[in-house]
């Protein structure tokens, strides 16, 4: 079933994308690169090709200096194939809108982006194709602004932690999506895969899938809603 599919009324469905230690880091040197395998990023490009929208807080975008979201034209027919648009639509969490205007993002002619911000500012002129939702820090009105202006039904989140922890908190995560790599890297400083904000509870999920590849693992997890109470 495909993600669109299973959308919610009134928002898309969110799966979020992370990789991580086995001591549950989501970065070696504030960057993926060193926990990500090859294996590891062709599935996180095919992953893509599910979702109608990527989504990226700003300090992830700064420090991984993310190009066009899709790869290749190999990729695109395989999303026109799933019925989706060539490109999806990139979605920058920023509150402050603190964006270099050299990321290689905005720089794509083909790429179209929605900057989430509680900013009034805009940016400089971009070759990519920019707008604005300006909701401040309410991922939910922004998760109702995608479905209801931009017609999305799934959104694809690459985090970072304090995003995810946002959305968490938000309640508006459906699915995880967790690549664990074998290596422990230690220390206090690096984040976990979802940081910078308490929930109020912890999150519940459920186990979907597991499978293993070059030394990684590849888990699914589906988050476990709360029970609706009946009034009486």
């Amino acid at each position: 079933m495909r993600l669109a599919e299973l959308a919610p009324p009134g928002r898309p469905y969110l799966g979020i994308n992370m990789v991580a230690s086995l001591d549950g880091k989501a970065t070696i040197d504030w960057r993926t690169k060193g926990l990500s395998t090859d294996l590891d990023r062709r599935l996180f490009h095919h992953l893509r090709t599910q979702a109608d929208a990527v989504m990226v807080g700003a300090n992830t975008m700064r420090v991984e200096r993310y190009g066009r979201i899709t790869k290749s034209d190999e990729l695109r027919e395989k999303r026109v194939a799933e019925g989706l648009a060539p490109e999806p639509l990139a979605v920058i969490v920023s509150g402050r809108l603190d964006l270099p205007a050299d990321l290689p993002i905005l720089n794509e002619p083909h790429q179209r982006v929605l900057i989430a911000t509680g900013s009034d500012a805009t940016l400089p002129d971009t070759a990519a194709q920019v707008e604005y939702a300006r909701i401040g820090d309410d991922l939910p009105k922004l998760m109702a602004h995608l479905h209801d202006d931009h017609g999305v039904r799934s959104v694809l989140c690459e985090g970072g932690p304090t995003l995810n922890s946002y959305l968490f908190a938000g309640r508006v995560v459906d699915e995880l999506f967790l690549t664990l790599n074998p290596k422990l890297t230690g220390g206090a400083a690096a984040f976990t895969i979802v940081a910078g904000r308490d929930l109020v509870e912890p999150a519940e999920l459920d186990l979907v899938s597991v499978a293993e590849g070059e030394g990684d693992l590849f888990t699914r997890w589906r988050v476990q809603k709360p029970l609706q109470t009946s009034q009486i």
